[in-house]
C-alpha cells in the first residue's frame, strides 16, 4: 500500500494526549459541515488550516457513518476502516486522496479496469485506482478485503476485535510498513474509534491485569510494550542494551515506534 505517511502523522501517534476523553463536539461537527460537498482540493485546503488533532477528528465525523455502513454490509470493523483511512489518506489531505479520492492507497492490481492515476510509492509512477467520490473508495476497500483469499481469515475474527484485525491485515500483506498494525491500533485507541464498532471500551482495558503483571516483573521481561513518549534510546538504556541491538532483534528499519508496540528486549 502507498507510503504516504508524513512526519506529522508519525509524530501524532507518539505525542501524548493524556487521559482526556476524545470529544466529537459541536466545533468538530461545525468544521466537518464546512467541507461538505466541497471538491477534494477545497476540502484539503480547509483541512490543512486546522490543527492536526482537529483534522483527525473532523475526518472521523465525516466518514464514521460510511464506515459503519460498510461494516454492516461486509463485516469489516468500522474502527479498522476509519484508522486505515486516517493513516493512508493523511486524514484526507494526502496527495493520492486529493487527486483521486483514493483513501486507502489501493493500487490498480491485475484486473483493474477503472480510472487510474500515476503516483510515486515503492517505485516511481505506480498505478493507483481513481474514484469519482470518496464513498466509492470506501466500497472498493470493503470489496478488496472481502473478496480476496489472502484476507479471508480476517472475517473469522470478531468485529469488535480491532487488535486481531490490525495484525491480521499486516500479516496478510496489506502494507509493507512493519509498524502498520501498531499504528492502526494507536489511532483506534487515541480517537476512540472502537465506539463505532459498538464497543463500550477499548480492548486494552481488558488486558489491564496482564499488563500490570508484566510490569511487576521489572526489567527481566523478555518483551516490552511501548508507551507514550518512549524512544529506542530510552528503552535501550532501561534494559542495558543498545539501540542497534534492539533494531536488529525486532527487525526495525528506523527508530520510529508506535504506542502499544511489543519489543523483544532480551
Amino acid at each position: 500500500m502507498a507510503r504516504i505517511l508524513t512526519f506529522f502523522l508519525s509524530a501524532l501517534l507518539l505525542t501524548s494526549c493524556g487521559s482526556k476523553k476524545v470529544v466529537y463536539n459541536g466545533e468538530v461537527k461545525r468544521n466537518a459541515k464546512k467541507i461538505e460537498n466541497k471538491s477534494p482540493m477545497q476540502t484539503a485546503k480547509k483541512l490543512t488550516d486546522m490543527d492536526a488533532h482537529m483534522r483527525m477528528k473532523v475526518y472521523v465525523v465525516q466518514y464514521a457513518p460510511l464506515a459503519q455502513k460498510e461494516m454492516k454490509k461486509f463485516g469489516i470493523p468500522a474502527s479498522i476502516t476509519l484508522a486505515q483511512g486516517l493513516l493512508e489518506s493523511q486524514a484526507g489531505v494526502g496527495k493520492l486522496a486529493v487527486k483521486s479520492n483514493n483513501h486507502f492507497g489501493i493500487k490498480c492490481h491485475k484486473g483493474w479496469r477503472g480510472p487510474s492515476v500515476s503516483h510515486d510509492d515503492d517505485a516511481k509512477g505506480e498505478c493507483f485506482r481513481k474514484y469519482k467520490k470518496v464513498a466509492q473508495s470506501y466500497r472498493d476497500h470493503s470489496e478488496f478485503l472481502r473478496y480476496r483469499d489472502r484476507y479471508s481469515k480476517l472475517f473469522k475474527m470478531k468485529k469488535t476485535d480491532y487488535v486481531s484485525w490490525a495484525h491480521g491485515l499486516k500479516k496478510a500483506g496489506y502494507a509493507t510498513d512493519p509498524q502498520y498494525a501498531y499504528k492502526l491500533i494507536s489511532l483506534i485507541e487515541r480517537y476512540e474509534l472502537w465506539q463505532f464498532d459498538g464497543s463500550k471500551a477499548p480492548i486494552k482495558s481488558k488486558k489491564a491485569k496482564r499488563e500490570k503483571s508484566q510490569k511487576s516483573k521489572g526489567a527481566g521481561n523478555q518483551d516490552y510494550t511501548v508507551k507514550q513518549g518512549d524512544t529506542l534510546y530510552a528503552i535501550a538504556k532501561q534494559f542495558n542494551t543498545s539501540v542497534q541491538a534492539l533494531k536488529e532483534r525486532n527487525g526495525l528499519r528506523s527508530n520510529e515506534l508506535a504506542v502499544g508496540q511489543q519489543l523483544k528486549v532480551k
